[in-house]
Protein backbone atom coordinates (compact mmCIF):
# COMPACT_ATOMS: atom_id res chain seq x y z
CA UNK A 1 0.00 0.00 0.00
CA UNK A 2 1.54 3.34 -0.97
CA UNK A 3 2.39 5.73 1.86
CA UNK A 4 0.28 8.87 2.03
CA UNK A 5 2.91 11.64 1.58
CA UNK A 6 0.50 14.15 3.09
CA UNK A 7 0.46 12.30 6.40
CA UNK A 8 2.79 13.81 8.98
CA UNK A 9 5.62 11.47 10.02
CA UNK A 10 6.21 11.85 13.73
CA UNK A 11 9.80 11.09 14.85
CA UNK A 12 10.02 9.01 17.99
CA UNK A 13 11.16 11.02 20.98
CA UNK A 14 14.14 9.75 22.98
CA UNK A 15 13.49 8.46 26.45
CA UNK A 16 14.34 10.84 29.32
CA UNK A 17 15.76 7.84 31.16
CA UNK A 18 18.14 7.13 28.28
CA UNK A 19 19.20 10.77 28.16
CA UNK A 20 19.98 10.75 31.90
CA UNK A 21 21.87 7.48 31.56
CA UNK A 22 23.94 8.85 28.65
CA UNK A 23 24.73 12.02 30.63
CA UNK A 24 25.90 9.98 33.64
CA UNK A 25 27.98 7.79 31.36
CA UNK A 26 29.66 10.86 29.85
CA UNK A 27 30.32 12.29 33.31
CA UNK A 28 31.87 8.99 34.42
CA UNK A 29 34.02 8.87 31.29
CA UNK A 30 35.18 12.48 31.83
CA UNK A 31 36.04 11.75 35.47
CA UNK A 32 38.07 8.70 34.46
CA UNK A 33 39.85 10.64 31.68
CA UNK A 34 40.63 13.51 34.07
CA UNK A 35 42.11 11.01 36.54
CA UNK A 36 44.36 9.62 33.80
CA UNK A 37 45.61 13.10 32.91
CA UNK A 38 46.28 14.09 36.53
CA UNK A 39 48.11 10.81 37.13
CA UNK A 40 50.17 11.39 33.98
CA UNK A 41 51.08 14.91 35.15
CA UNK A 42 52.14 13.57 38.53
CA UNK A 43 54.24 10.68 37.24
CA UNK A 44 55.98 12.69 34.51
CA UNK A 45 56.57 15.56 36.94
CA UNK A 46 58.22 13.30 39.51
CA UNK A 47 60.36 11.52 36.91
CA UNK A 48 61.53 14.77 35.35
CA UNK A 49 62.20 16.39 38.72
CA UNK A 50 64.34 13.41 39.75
CA UNK A 51 66.18 13.49 36.41
CA UNK A 52 66.71 17.25 36.70
CA UNK A 53 68.09 16.91 40.22
CA UNK A 54 70.59 14.30 38.99
CA UNK A 55 71.70 16.21 35.88
CA UNK A 56 71.80 19.74 37.33
CA UNK A 57 75.10 19.31 39.26
CA UNK A 58 76.94 17.52 36.43
CA UNK A 59 75.89 19.25 33.19
CA UNK A 60 77.36 22.61 32.14
CA UNK A 61 74.70 25.29 32.60
CA UNK A 62 74.07 26.04 28.89
CA UNK A 63 73.85 22.33 28.04
CA UNK A 64 71.59 21.60 30.99
CA UNK A 65 69.33 24.54 30.16
CA UNK A 66 68.93 23.47 26.52
CA UNK A 67 68.17 19.89 27.55
CA UNK A 68 65.83 20.96 30.35
CA UNK A 69 63.80 23.38 28.22
CA UNK A 70 63.50 20.86 25.42
CA UNK A 71 62.36 18.14 27.84
CA UNK A 72 59.75 20.39 29.46
CA UNK A 73 58.43 21.40 26.04
CA UNK A 74 58.02 17.76 25.01
CA UNK A 75 56.32 16.86 28.31
CA UNK A 76 53.87 19.75 27.86
CA UNK A 77 53.19 18.80 24.25
CA UNK A 78 52.46 15.24 25.31
CA UNK A 79 50.09 16.39 28.05
CA UNK A 80 48.16 18.62 25.65
CA UNK A 81 47.98 15.74 23.15
CA UNK A 82 46.60 13.49 25.90
CA UNK A 83 43.96 16.05 26.91
CA UNK A 84 42.86 16.35 23.30
CA UNK A 85 42.95 12.60 22.64
CA UNK A 86 40.71 11.96 25.65
CA UNK A 87 38.25 14.62 24.52
CA UNK A 88 38.90 16.93 27.47
CA UNK A 89 40.29 19.88 25.53
CA UNK A 90 40.05 21.74 22.25
CA UNK A 91 42.81 24.31 21.78
CA UNK A 92 43.80 26.56 18.89
CA UNK A 93 47.45 27.43 19.50
CA UNK A 94 48.36 27.98 15.87
CA UNK A 95 49.09 31.71 16.35
CA UNK A 96 52.06 30.87 18.58
CA UNK A 97 53.84 29.09 15.74
CA UNK A 98 54.68 32.51 14.27
CA UNK A 99 57.12 32.96 17.19
CA UNK A 100 59.08 29.77 16.55
CA UNK A 101 61.69 31.46 14.36
CA UNK A 102 62.05 34.53 16.58
CA UNK A 103 64.73 35.22 19.20
CA UNK A 104 64.92 37.28 22.37
CA UNK A 105 61.28 38.24 22.97
CA UNK A 106 59.52 39.03 26.22
CA UNK A 107 56.31 37.00 25.85
CA UNK A 108 53.60 38.69 27.91
CA UNK A 109 50.24 36.86 28.14
CA UNK A 110 47.24 37.37 30.38
CA UNK A 111 46.98 34.69 33.06
CA UNK A 112 43.51 33.14 33.48
CA UNK A 113 44.69 29.67 34.63
CA UNK A 114 47.55 27.38 35.64
CA UNK A 115 47.59 25.96 32.10
CA UNK A 116 48.73 29.22 30.48
CA UNK A 117 52.47 28.54 30.68
CA UNK A 118 51.86 25.02 29.37
CA UNK A 119 50.09 26.36 26.27
CA UNK A 120 52.92 28.78 25.43
CA UNK A 121 55.92 26.57 26.26
CA UNK A 122 54.46 23.64 24.31
CA UNK A 123 54.48 25.69 21.08
CA UNK A 124 57.47 28.05 21.43
CA UNK A 125 61.01 26.64 21.85
CA UNK A 126 63.70 28.03 24.19
CA UNK A 127 61.36 29.77 26.61
CA UNK A 128 62.54 30.73 30.10
CA UNK A 129 59.70 31.09 32.60
CA UNK A 130 59.72 33.56 35.47
CA UNK A 131 57.94 31.67 38.23
CA UNK A 132 57.02 31.97 41.87
CA UNK A 133 59.62 30.55 44.23
CA UNK A 134 56.95 28.31 45.78
CA UNK A 135 56.18 26.78 42.37
CA UNK A 136 59.85 26.16 41.64
CA UNK A 137 60.23 24.50 45.05
CA UNK A 138 57.32 22.17 44.26
CA UNK A 139 58.14 18.45 44.39
CA UNK A 140 56.75 17.94 40.88
CA UNK A 141 58.53 20.89 39.26
CA UNK A 142 61.62 21.91 41.21
CA UNK A 143 64.43 19.77 39.75
CA UNK A 144 63.30 20.21 36.16
CA UNK A 145 62.76 23.97 36.52
CA UNK A 146 66.25 24.46 37.95
CA UNK A 147 67.81 22.39 35.16
CA UNK A 148 65.94 24.45 32.55
CA UNK A 149 67.25 27.67 34.09
CA UNK A 150 63.82 29.00 35.01
CA UNK A 151 63.96 32.22 37.03
CA UNK A 152 62.62 32.62 40.57
CA UNK A 153 60.76 35.84 41.37
CA UNK A 154 61.72 36.04 45.07
CA UNK A 155 64.48 38.62 44.45
CA UNK A 156 63.64 41.49 42.11
CA UNK A 157 67.25 42.41 41.39
CA UNK A 158 68.27 38.82 40.61
CA UNK A 159 65.11 38.22 38.56
CA UNK A 160 65.70 41.30 36.39
CA UNK A 161 69.41 40.55 35.93
CA UNK A 162 68.86 36.93 34.92
CA UNK A 163 65.98 37.78 32.58
CA UNK A 164 68.11 40.42 30.82
CA UNK A 165 70.98 37.92 30.47
CA UNK A 166 68.68 35.30 28.94
CA UNK A 167 67.18 37.76 26.46
CA UNK A 168 70.62 38.88 25.33
CA UNK A 169 71.53 35.26 24.50
CA UNK A 170 68.40 35.03 22.28
CA UNK A 171 66.15 33.04 24.64
CA UNK A 172 62.55 34.12 25.15
CA UNK A 173 61.34 35.13 28.60
CA UNK A 174 57.76 34.27 29.56
CA UNK A 175 56.48 36.81 32.05
CA UNK A 176 52.87 37.32 33.11
CA UNK A 177 52.44 41.10 33.62
CA UNK A 178 49.95 40.54 36.47
CA UNK A 179 52.47 38.48 38.42
CA UNK A 180 49.74 36.00 39.38
CA UNK A 181 46.55 34.50 37.96
CA UNK A 182 43.76 36.94 37.15
CA UNK A 183 41.50 37.50 40.16
CA UNK A 184 38.93 39.79 38.56
CA UNK A 185 38.14 39.67 34.83
CA UNK A 186 39.20 40.89 32.42
CA UNK A 187 42.70 41.54 33.85
CA UNK A 188 44.46 42.34 37.12
CA UNK A 189 46.82 45.20 37.93
CA UNK A 190 50.17 44.96 36.15
CA UNK A 191 53.47 44.85 38.03
CA UNK A 192 56.47 46.95 37.02
CA UNK A 193 59.05 44.19 36.48
CA UNK A 194 58.18 43.70 32.82
CA UNK A 195 58.85 47.35 31.94
CA UNK A 196 62.16 47.31 33.79
CA UNK A 197 63.33 44.11 32.05
CA UNK A 198 62.25 45.45 28.65
CA UNK A 199 64.10 48.74 29.11
CA UNK A 200 67.31 47.17 30.38
CA UNK A 201 67.41 44.43 27.76
CA UNK A 202 66.05 46.36 24.79
CA UNK A 203 63.92 43.28 23.97
CA UNK A 204 60.52 43.70 22.27
CA UNK A 205 57.41 42.81 24.30
CA UNK A 206 55.10 40.43 22.43
CA UNK A 207 51.60 40.54 23.88
CA UNK A 208 49.59 37.31 23.89
CA UNK A 209 45.91 36.79 24.65
CA UNK A 210 44.67 33.51 26.10
CA UNK A 211 40.91 33.03 25.87
CA UNK A 212 39.13 30.18 27.65
CA UNK A 213 35.51 29.14 27.95
CA UNK A 214 36.00 27.89 31.52
CA UNK A 215 37.54 29.23 34.74
CA UNK A 216 39.22 25.83 35.26
CA UNK A 217 42.41 26.14 37.37
CA UNK A 218 41.90 29.87 37.68
CA UNK A 219 42.43 31.66 40.98
CA UNK A 220 40.77 29.63 43.73
CA UNK A 221 39.87 26.62 41.56
CA UNK A 222 40.91 23.37 43.36
CA UNK A 223 43.05 20.98 41.33
CA UNK A 224 40.66 18.02 41.65
CA UNK A 225 37.42 19.90 41.00
CA UNK A 226 36.04 18.67 37.66
CA UNK A 227 34.92 21.33 35.17
CA UNK A 228 32.51 20.84 32.26
CA UNK A 229 34.42 19.24 29.39
CA UNK A 230 35.74 19.79 26.81
CA UNK A 231 37.76 22.86 27.78
CA UNK A 232 38.14 25.28 24.87
CA UNK A 233 41.20 27.53 24.52
CA UNK A 234 42.27 30.00 21.87
CA UNK A 235 45.57 31.86 21.87
CA UNK A 236 46.14 34.90 19.68
CA UNK A 237 49.01 37.33 19.28
CA UNK A 238 48.56 41.02 20.06
CA UNK A 239 50.72 44.06 19.40
CA UNK A 240 54.46 44.00 19.78
CA UNK A 241 55.86 46.90 21.80
CA UNK A 242 59.36 48.34 21.86
CA UNK A 243 60.76 49.29 25.29
CA UNK A 244 59.85 52.68 26.69
CA UNK A 245 62.20 54.85 28.72
CA UNK A 246 59.45 55.39 31.32
CA UNK A 247 58.54 52.07 32.93
CA UNK A 248 55.37 53.25 34.70
CA UNK A 249 53.91 54.95 31.63
CA UNK A 250 54.68 51.88 29.52
CA UNK A 251 53.00 49.54 32.01
CA UNK A 252 49.88 51.74 32.11
CA UNK A 253 49.75 51.70 28.31
CA UNK A 254 50.14 47.92 28.29
CA UNK A 255 47.46 47.37 30.93
CA UNK A 256 44.98 49.62 29.10
CA UNK A 257 45.62 47.69 25.90
CA UNK A 258 44.97 44.34 27.59
CA UNK A 259 41.75 45.63 29.15
CA UNK A 260 40.50 46.89 25.80
CA UNK A 261 41.34 43.59 24.06
CA UNK A 262 39.98 41.25 26.72
CA UNK A 263 36.84 43.09 27.80
CA UNK A 264 34.61 41.62 25.06
CA UNK A 265 35.84 38.12 25.97
CA UNK A 266 35.34 38.39 29.74
CA UNK A 267 32.45 36.38 31.29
Amino acid sequence: MPRDESSPMTAPTSSPWLARFAARLRALRDTFAMGICLLSWGVLGLVYTALGALLYPVLPRPTGARFGRGAIRHVFRFQLWLLRALGLMRADLSALRALQGERGLIIAPNHPSLLDAVLVVAEVPDVVCIMKAAVQDNLFLGGGARLAGYIRNDSNANMVRRAVDELKTGSHVLLFPEGTRTEHAPIGEFKGALGLIARRSGAPVQTVFIEADSPYLGKGWPLFRKPPFPLVYRVRLGRRYTPDAHDKAFMHTLEDYFRAELRPCSP
